[in-house]
């Protein structure tokens, strides 16, 4: 968790510099700015991209109870359609809201792990894509997603045979000019380290994989990442132990700020490519008190 003292002169930096991007002189070339949104889905994964040039993307879903939480803040950002709806896996707390937000939304395509799981709401989920004919197709790693011109969108890990749901998980690596994100999703220990010799996995904001959870985020992998900033999704009352103390150490070692959806509630990152800003929904202080 972020200290509070941490944070403001941490955001306060990133103020000043977005606000002598906006002071840009009116016959420069506009600066275009791409949009991550970490949404708060309590135990689960959520996240939206609006890329550079307008694209949309959305990571998973969250859990079944989530879906309306999704669609709503989607609505609220003005989304009419999605371009690529990207389920990273199976599980329910990851793949349970899509279909209310395939009933509310024109999905272009899905990218799927390929992982088959017998679950209600993966039943669900499969029978939302099949009722509105939705193109789907599975992911492999090392493909790059092209969706945007202005973008390297690479996948780093998917499905392969004897891999459970979580290793499964579609991870992505997200660069825009100087900025980069890894999205990775649920994978473990064993696929962080076969994606880390593989590809360049620094970035300057990292998704912490499962939640925070001991099955993932070594320490060797983290040093190799070397993130600036570090995003974790979980619910504040999970039974699971999220976010296990091992990897909050490690971050507080290699100076993250770390930013949980649990405390500060929804997150977006703004970005033009060469510098960031966070904005939280709520404080350290109103997060950690709401009950």
């Amino acid at each position: 968790m972020l200290q509070y003292r941490r944070i403001i002169p941490f955001l306060i930096a990133f103020f000043l510099i977005f606000a002598a991007l906006d002071s840009t002189p009116a016959h420069s070339q506009p600066v275009k700015k791409m949009e991550v949104h970490f949404i708060n889905v309590g135990q689960g994964d959520s996240i939206f991209v609006k890329t550079p040039n307008g694209k949309t993307i959305l990571i998973d879903g969250g859990p079944p109870k989530a879906g309306n939480k999704v669609v709503s803040y989607l609505k609220e950002l003005g989304v009419e359609k999605i371009d690529l709806l990207i389920a990273t896996h199976p599980d329910r707390d990851h793949i349970g809201g899509l279909p209310a937000v395939m009933q509310e939304f024109k999905v272009t395509k899905i990218l799927d792990s390929g992982k088959l799981h017998i679950t209600r709401a993966y039943a669900n989920y499969m029978n939302e894509v099949r009722k509105r004919e939705i193109p789907l197709v599975v992911a492999r790693e090392g493909e790059n997603i092209s969706i945007d011109s202005l973008l390297d969108f690479r996948i780093l890990n998917a499905y392969a045979k004897r891999k459970n749901n979580n290793q499964s998980s579609i991870a992505l690596k997200l660069s825009y000019n100087d900025i980069d994100f890894l999205f990775l999703g649920d994978i473990e220990d064993e696929q962080e380290e076969k994606v880390a010799k593989k590809y360049d996995v620094r970035a300057e904001i990292i998704k912490i994989a499962h939640h925070g959870s001991k099955t993932s985020s070594s320490e060797e992998f983290l040093e190799m990442v070397d993130p600036d900033v570090a995003i974790i999704t979980y619910s504040k009352y999970n039974d699971y132990g999220h976010p296990v103390n091992r990897v909050i150490k490690k971050l507080f070692d290699l100076e993250t700020n770390i930013f949980s959806t649990a405390v500060y509630g929804d997150l977006v990152v703004h970005t033009e490519g060469e510098h960031y800003l966070i904005y939280p929904q709520k404080t350290p202080l109103h997060g950690l008190l709401e009950s």
